[in-house]
Formats: structure tokens, C-alpha cells, sequence
């Protein structure tokens, strides 16, 4: 059996979870609401106060979707107590980060500044000049978005100039050497 899909998911107060046809699963908790579609094989049941996800057979298939069913149940139960946020941080002389509504501008060393609109769901808060914290309730859109800020300017391994997450170690590369 599957280690992850076996473990229960404990549903704290102020949380409902309300499990549809189709496995289509709405988790609505303090923060918000999220809904999923999950694979039909799977056999979600509710038993007092936790979800318990079963699988028909033994199939990789089915053992694939096991842990990953319940993950996914998992994540939107966090998401609505507690929510998700992403530390993102922008190194480099001269780069930074501005919000100003809904709009995050991004100075990194090109011709012109970056705009990037916040998807719906998913917010950006800017610490400083240098520090952006993408926060939500979807852990998929929250690393998604991050994803994207990042992808704007990666952190290169000489210099360390980017944008980095805050827990990412970028290995850095010893420079050029001069000629004797």
C-alpha cells in the first residue's frame, strides 16, 4: 500500500469538506475556498472528522494516484487554514521590485522594466526593494507565479545576480583568470 494515499487527513475546525460526483472535492476553510476535480478511480470517503482515500486495485496506475490523490486533498486543507507563500529574492546592483496595485515591476538589468499582473488567487507583497513574497491558497498557482517571477531574470553562477528563492543555494563558479 501506499505510505502517503494510507495516512488519514485530519480536517481542523472551521473547516468543510464536501465531496461530489465525479470525486470533484470543494474544501472551504477561513481563507477561502478551493475545489478540485480528482481522479474518479480513487474512492474518497469522510469518516468523522478525516478523509481516507482508497484505491480499487494494484495497478501502477492506481498506486501512482494514490498518494498523489490524497496530497492534492492534503495541500487544499493546509491552504485553507494556513495558506502558501513563496520568499523570493532579487540580487544584483541596481535590480528591484516595486508594487503598485496589482502590478509588480521588476527592475533587472534589461532595456525596459518587467511588469507581471498577479493571477487571480495569488498575491505579491514587496519587502524592502529586494525581497517578494507570493502568497495564496493554491499551492499550485502560489509555486507557478513564483516559478514565473524567477524565470525573469534566473540567478547566474558567477556573480550570483537573479532571482533567487530565499532557501535556493546557487552554485557559484570560480571567474576568469588573468593572463601572466
Amino acid at each position: 500500500m501506499s505510505r502517503i494515499g494510507r495516512m488519514p487527513i485530519a480536517i481542523p475546525a472551521g473547516v468543510t469538506v464536501e465531496i461530489a460526483e465525479n470525486n470533484k472535492v470543494t474544501v472551504k476553510g477561513p481563507k477561502g475556498t478551493l475545489e478540485r476535480v480528482l481522479p474518479s478511480e480513487m474512492e474518497i470517503k469522510m469518516e468523522g472528522n478525516e478523509v481516507q482515500v482508497a484505491r480499487p486495485n494494484d495497478l501502477k496506475k492506481m498506486k501512482s494516484l494514490h498518494g498523489l490523490t490524497r496530497t492534492l486533498i492534503h495541500n487544499m486543507v493546509v491552504g485553507v487554514t494556513d495558506g502558501y507563500e513563496k520568499k523570493l529574492e532579487v540580487n544584483g546592483v541596481g535590480y528591484r521590485a516595486a508594487k503598485s496595485g496589482k502590478k509588480l515591476t521588476l527592475s533587472l538589468g534589461y532595456s525596459h522594466p518587467v511588469e507581471m499582473e498577479d493571477p487571480e488567487g495569488v498575491e505579491t507583497v514587496v519587502e524592502g526593494q529586494n525581497v517578494i513574497i507570493v502568497k495564496g491558497i493554491d499551492k499550485e498557482k502560489v509555486g507557478q507565479f513564483a516559478a514565473e517571477i524567477r524565470d525573469k531574470r534566473r540567478p547566474e553562477p558567477y556573480k550570483g545576480k537573479g532571482i533567487k528563492y530565499a532557501d535556493e543555494t546557487i552554485r557559484r563558479k570560480v571567474g576568469k583568470t588573468g593572463k601572466k
